[in-house]
């Protein structure tokens, strides 16, 4: 079946429309890959079918689900390119979710705060099977060869967190470049001499900061792409497919109820 943001994508019309119609259904079809993760998980823990079949089920099962984020990533860029501010100043997203944002989006670095936590909770979930030597095979039975990949993508990750950030810092200290302080001075004297017409004119403005928006565009596209790959490595390189499930779980239940209650706050307080 074709989900909800797929066909939205493909339809001709989609480029007219905004990056927030995609969003909510990009939502829609996140939460019903969340029943589908559940109802995996269920059946690994119930061993309703055998070891090779589900082996093969769950690989298909993570792939659509990641999938579905590098569509998410995909267009995101695509509309970047036409409208980076929005990106950094989004309306589909709620006060809450901004105040945790890191360049339009979430931090990498949260991947491993994630996985430690839910690793965290399945392992005292489950502590007399693994004091009598029994796997469990989910999160709470990471080897310490995961755990060693883990710390080592967690520290590279956090590296290429930190250039990005010094990126963007420079770019943004542009503001007060020498082009901006030009403009802005010329600008306030023909408004203290009345030339209205004049300042209403935008296109050296729109000049002077499209480079300065095109620099924002491609710290995005670092920043989208560390988030991507590192959600892909830690899914494919280091967890087995039903550890896999349980931390795309538990990344879904996150983001959709951090989503949700945002946006009840923001009802509330407005």
């Amino acid at each position: 079946m074709m989900s909800n943001s797929t066909t939205y994508t493909r339809n001709g019309a989609a480029e007219r429309e905004t990056f927030q119609n995609f969003f909510e259904c990009w939502i829609v079809d996140q939460n019903q890959h969340l029943h589908e993760l559940v109802s995996a998980s269920k059946e690994h823990e119930q061993n309703q079918i055998d070891q090779e079949a589900e082996q093969r089920n769950l690989r298909s099962l993570l792939e659509s689900v990641v999938k579905h984020y590098e569509l998410y990533y995909r267009a995101k860029s695509r509309w970047a390119k036409n409208d980076v501010l929005s990106m950094f100043n989004p309306s589909w997203t709620s006060s809450l979710e901004d105040a945790f944002m890191w360049i339009g989006g979430w931090r990498p670095s949260m991947a491993f705060h994630l996985l430690y936590s839910k690793s965290g909770q399945q392992f005292e979930a489950r502590l007399s099977d693994l004091i009598q030597g029994l796997t469990t095979g989910d999160l709470g039975d990471l080897s310490p060869t995961q755990l060693e990949q883990v710390n080592s993508l967690q520290k590279e990750t956090i590296r290429e967190e930190k250039e990005i950030s010094e990126k963007l810092a420079v770019q943004q200290e542009t503001v007060a470049d020498a082009s901006m302080v030009e403009l802005s001075h010329a600008v306030t004297e023909l408004m203290r001499e009345g030339e209205v017409e004049q300042v209403m004119d935008e296109e050296r403005v729109d000049e002077t900061l499209a480079p300065k928006e095109q620099g924002l565009v491609a710290i995005l596209q670092k920043a989208d792409d560390l988030r991507l790959n590192t959600l892909k490595k830690v899914v494919f390189d280091i967890l087995s497919p039903i550890q896999g499930v349980y931390f795309l779980i538990a990344a879904a239940e996150l983001h959709l109820r951090f989503h949700e209650w945002g946006k009840k706050r923001d009802a509330r307080h407005n």
